[in-house]
């Protein structure tokens, strides 16, 4: 499973290739100049903060990095590191394809897989993003790389599948014992609090490939 610390040295390495200060970085991208600063990365409860698919994805594009050569600043390595995902559309996901009692596709008949890079030890399939309900962030066509392995925490951008068979793509507002609070990603559409009783699997997502 990749790191805190693996994740954020590879921000400074990136920045530092390209002759950059994590906040020249940032600023680069069009975020803003404390995004990447070492006292944002652990907040003042002693929580560890993790940068956004959504701030990589800018850091990647102006310096015009491939997702591979991040991933190869994060573990150290040279050469691709590339694995095979499972890739469902989101209409099959909430008509009720088979999951395994860890959270993964199951397989079946019109099997799909695609090739991505590897994020480490944490288990990940792909779905397909149909519709607008998640725009603007998540437009109709892209694919969200998810893992029912990975921890999700407040602020995570989560796809949770309700035990009636609707899949909501949103991020995580809180979660107690009883109930989980999902912002949403699109205006148009309203925030949820859902009981714990009635999501079947909800996972976090790992990357967005647009």
């Amino acid at each position: 499973m990749l790191s805190h610390d693996q994740i954020w040295m590879a921000i400074d390495r990136l920045a530092e290739r390209h002759g950059y200060s994590a906040s020249g970085l940032a600023r680069r991208a069009g975020l803003d100049a404390t995004s990447f600063n070492r006292s944002k990365r652990i907040g003042p409860d002693g929580r560890k903060r993790w940068p956004s698919t959504e701030s990589v994805s800018k850091i990647l594009a102006a310096t015009g990095a491939s997702l591979d050569d991040f991933l190869r600043l994060i573990v150290g390595r040279d050469g691709p590191l590339r694995t095979m995902v499972p890739l469902i559309g989101m209409t099959q996901a909430g008509a009720g394809r088979l999951f395994t009692d860890e959270g993964m596709p199951a397989g079946g008949p019109g099997w799909e897989e695609i090739e991505f890079p590897d994020l480490g030890g944490d288990r990940a399939f792909a779905l397909e993003v149909q519709g607008d309900s998640m725009m603007p962030l998540y437009r109709d066509g892209d694919v969200l790389i998810v893992s029912p392995t990975a921890s999700v925490r407040k602020g995570d951008r989560v796809v949770a599948r309700l035990s009636s068979g609707e899949v909501l793509a949103k991020e995580l507002r809180r979660r107690t014992a009883r109930t989980v609070e999902l912002a949403s990603l699109n205006p148009e559409h309203e925030d949820r609090a859902v009981p714990v009783s009635e999501i079947a699997w909800m996972v976090r997502v790992m990357w967005v490939r647009q």
